[in-house]
């Protein structure tokens, strides 16, 4: 992603942990109608942290179901282990977390790359941005968790939000090469500080799949954090 152009509005990316699971495909057609720009995939082993949701075979059974990106949150402990599986399964994005077992975590991310996706790096509530430092030169993404890792629904840490968000931005590119993406509690009443932050990527789970009208609530976030984003950067 180096080099490209600052983005003129924050995207979206429906997470489907928050969907009904028993019309997994039908819920994935559904925020594609609704104008959502990807879909997030949160998976999670019940090790690194404490819920299970699915792997790599359910992405590439749903890989046909839409043309949107799949971007994919590994919560898991052996990333490395598993970054092949998650490139063949049809994913866009790849996001690991820098708190797993370092001597993985470089050639995850080379590995992304090669393979022609983008390769991202999150960080929890807790973990300084420091900790990327060794992965500047391997990141695409840098992905702030605003909420703990595990489950949906929880709320929006705004103080996570004001300490980390436009300092990713500075971190990863000033001139808005890469992404940086906040996952947790976004819905319109934070997507104006998330927006503040310069965030380009607002993950969106329980605030679209609870809705009245999806559709509705996509551009209600986007619309705010976009008019936030822009008074941020300019």
């Amino acid at each position: 992603m180096s080099g490209t152009p600052r983005r003129p509005q924050a995207l979206i990316a429906a997470s489907i942990l928050d969907s009904d699971l028993a019309r997994l495909a039908d819920e994935v057609r559904r925020a594609e109608d609704a104008g959502a720009d990807r879909i997030h995939l949160d998976v999670m082993d019940g090790h690194f942290v404490p819920n299970l949701t699915f792997g790599w075979r359910m992405v590439e059974a749903l890989r046909s179901v839409t043309r949107l990106p799949f971007d994919a949150h590994l919560m898991i402990s052996e990333p490395g282990r598993w970054t092949e599986q998650f490139i063949g399964a049809g994913c866009d994005s790849i996001t690991l977390h820098v708190e797993v077992a370092e001597p993985q975590i470089a050639p995850a991310l080379a590995r992304i790359r090669e393979a022609g996706r983008a390769a991202g790096l999150s960080v929890k509530p807790d973990t300084p941005l420091t900790a990327l430092d060794p992965y500047r030169d391997l990141l695409d993404i840098v992905l702030v968790m605003t909420v703990e890792p595990g489950f949906g629904g929880q709320s929006f840490m705004e103080d996570v939000a004001r300490a980390k968000l436009l300092a990713s931005r500075a971190w990863l590119d000033p001139e808005g090469a890469g992404e940086v993406q906040v996952d947790g509690g976004g819905r319109a009443a934070t997507a104006e500080s998330i927006g503040r932050g310069g965030t380009d990527v607002i993950v969106a789970g329980s605030a679209l799949y609870r809705s009245d009208d999806m559709a509705a609530e996509v551009a209600r976030i986007r619309a705010i954090a976009s008019a936030a984003r822009r008074a941020t950067l300019g």
